[in-house]
Parts: structure tokens; sequence; C-alpha cells
């Protein structure tokens, strides 16, 4: 047998059992019961970095102002007045009298990433310890600040990353995109979760302790981390010794509507970024592709077929696993092998170059993931 159909066997072996390890992290996480209120409920400040009008950007705010809970303060913020978000986002705000709520506009970033600047800033104004910060495509549902203070009250817990829930758009490119995110993606993090504890953090919802944050620099550290300043806040609370968690509470993540273009462009950004930011992670992320390894299999001995077969098997309990059962997202079985091809193309294609745009601007990674 040659050389090369014994890696590929080896790789595909590897696969599957990546995709058998990722359904017992899965189980692993839904067996941890979510806290329930011991105490008083303490107060929260939502922090939201706003830019431009995302699609639904109006029923994503709403549901922050909604929240079934008692003491909460908003601070939203905005790089300039002329936004066409702002008028929005004011009228928001005063359709809800009964929330402490405020929108800041913070003039130039100074930063590489602009969001990070945003944050830094909206925390300088903020009054309470417990700080939800997050992303302006992100939707909840009103017992989100309940159940997310809940899981602080042990007083261990100094950071939490929340499970998203990947909402597509009308676009064809939106909802592969959206496959990807629900089944891949999150399969990934959970076997991370598993076998070595949460060390990272990740996604467009995060909630921390104001002591954390200033214990690793303050946000200003991340500045440099264009499109990995989740993960790199992670990986320093846990290394300064504080416990970071993968949290109960699963929000919705409303990725909008992508042209081709767009959406190739944001899949080439996260390859190369996440290349940079965790070399040895990303070269392992081709267990998580074993439909096209077996695919590539089978094109070199077609007899193999009944490997493609017992692949697709597996990779659909796995898929179905996460996406459904832990994400409460809808597997869409005609397109998950689409997006398996496809992110693996753009998996391998994550191997070439250095260079990112970010909103217009073109940055070089350097070999710590930091934007130059």
């Amino acid at each position: 047998m040659a050389t090369a159909t014994v890696i590929l066997l080896l790789l595909l072996a590897g696969a599957l059992a990546y995709s058998a390890l990722s359904v017992i992290a899965a189980i692993r996480y839904l067996a941890v019961a979510p806290p329930r209120e011991t105490g008083p409920r303490e107060a929260v400040s939502i922090l939201k970095p706003l830019a431009g009008l995302d699609e639904g950007l109006e029923e994503n705010l709403r549901s922050f102002f909604e929240q079934d809970y008692g003491d909460f303060e908003i601070i939203l913020a905005v790089a300039a007045e002329s936004d066409p978000c702002v008028p929005l986002a004011r009228r928001v705000c005063n359709e809800h009298p009964g929330v402490q709520a405020r929108l800041l506009v913070v003039g130039e970033e100074p930063y590489p990433h602009v969001k990070v600047y945003k944050l830094a800033r909206m925390i300088a104004e903020a009054r309470h310890d417990l700080i939800v910060m997050s992303d302006s495509d992100i939707r909840v549902t009103p017992d989100f600040l309940r159940r997310a203070a809940a899981e602080f009250q042990d007083g261990e817990t100094a950071l939490a990353t929340c499970p998203y829930r990947a909402v597509a758009g009308a676009s064809f490119w939106s909802k592969l995109e959206a496959q990807g995110m629900n089944t891949t993606f999150w399969q990934g993090v959970l076997t991370a979760r598993m076998l070595e504890s949460m060390k990272f953090a990740v996604g467009p919802t995060t909630i921390a302790r104001r002591k954390m944050i200033a214990a690793i620099g303050g946000l200003e550290g991340l500045k440099d981390y264009v499109g990995a300043e989740d993960f790199e806040l992670g990986k320093r609370a846990a290394a300064a010794g504080f416990h970071v968690i993968l949290s109960s509470c699963v929000v919705e993540h409303r990725i909008g509507s992508e042209t081709v273009v767009q959406n190739f462009a944001h899949r080439i950004r996260w390859g190369r970024t996440s290349r940079r930011s965790r070399p040895a992670g990303y070269f392992g992320q081709i267990f998580t592709y074993p439909l096209p390894l077996a695919l590539l299999a089978w094109a070199a001995h077609p007899q193999w077929w009944h490997v493609v077969a017992t692949t697709a098997v597996l990779r659909y309990a796995s898929a179905w696993m996460t996406s459904q059962v832990v994400l409460g997202a809808r597997l869409n079985w005609l397109l998950l092998p689409v997006e398996d091809i496809l992110g693996f193309v753009f998996w391998f294609a994550g191997f070439f170059g250095n260079t990112i745009v970010w909103r217009g601007t073109t940055y070089q990674i350097d070999r710590e993931g930091r934007a130059v």
C-alpha cells in the first residue's frame, strides 16, 4: 500500500475517532446541570459595541432591554454620531425608560481592533463588577441574564463563554456557514473543553468579572488581535489562574446574509487568524473533516465506497448531536456535506498568506496572531 494511502487512512481513522469523541464531549457538556439562583441577584453591566445597521439589529437590541432581571444597565458604543445605527439605538433606549441605558460616541479608534477600543471605553464607564460583552448580532431570551449571573454565584468563575446557535440570513452562503458553525466549530470547542478544560474563550458573547479583566492588564492588551481577541482573552484569563467556563446559556448569533465574496473573505480571515494564534490546534482541525477525507480515499480507491458510507453515518450522528441536541439548531442534512467540503478547502487555504482585510483595512498577522 502506497505511503500516501496509509497517511490518508490514518488521518481518516483519527477523524472518525474525533467524531466519536465529539459526541462524548457533547454528552459531558449536557451532563452539567445549570446552577440555580441561591441569593440576591447581582447587578450587571451589558456592553454592546455597534457599527452600522446589522440585519435584525433592532430585535437583537430589544432582547437585551427586555430581560427578566432586576438591576442591570446597558451601555452602547459607536465610533461617530453619523453611524447609521445611532437613531435606531437611541429610539430603543428611549422606548425602555425603566432600563439604565446610554450611548457613547467614542470617536476614531486608535487600536487596530475597533471593537476592543469600544469595549475598553465602555468598561471604564460601567458601574458594576459583572460585565456582559455581547456583539450587536446576538439575540437572547428574557431569562438570559438570570441564568448567566447564576453561574458566577460560586465565587470562582471569572469568565464564561456563551455557546451560540448560528441563525442564517437569506443567502445560500450564509446558510452554509451556519451549518459549519453549528456543527464543526462547536464540536471542536466541546471536544477541547473535555480534553483540556476551558483555557480559551470563543464567540461573540462573553461574561467576565472586572477583577479578571484588570488582572490581565485590561482589554487594551488585546487591541492587536483582530478577530482573535476572544480566544486571547480566555487564554490570558486561564494563564492567570482564573476559572473559565463554557456557559449553559445558548444565545442566537444572527449572522445575516452574505454575498459569496463577503463569505469567502470572512472564511479566509478566520483561517489565517486561527492559524497564527493557535498553529497546533489549527493543523489538528484536519480531524474535524472526516467526510472530505473519506471522499479522497474513495477517489483513490473506488472499491472503498463502504468507507464513505460508514464515515457519513458517524459524521451525521455527531453533527446532529452538537447542532440539534446541544445548540437547538436544525441540521440541514443536504447542506452539511457541501459545507464540509467547502470548509475543508478553506481550512487548507488558511495555511497560505498572512494578510487579512477587516472593515476595509488590510492587516498583516504576525506569529502571535496580532494584526499589524
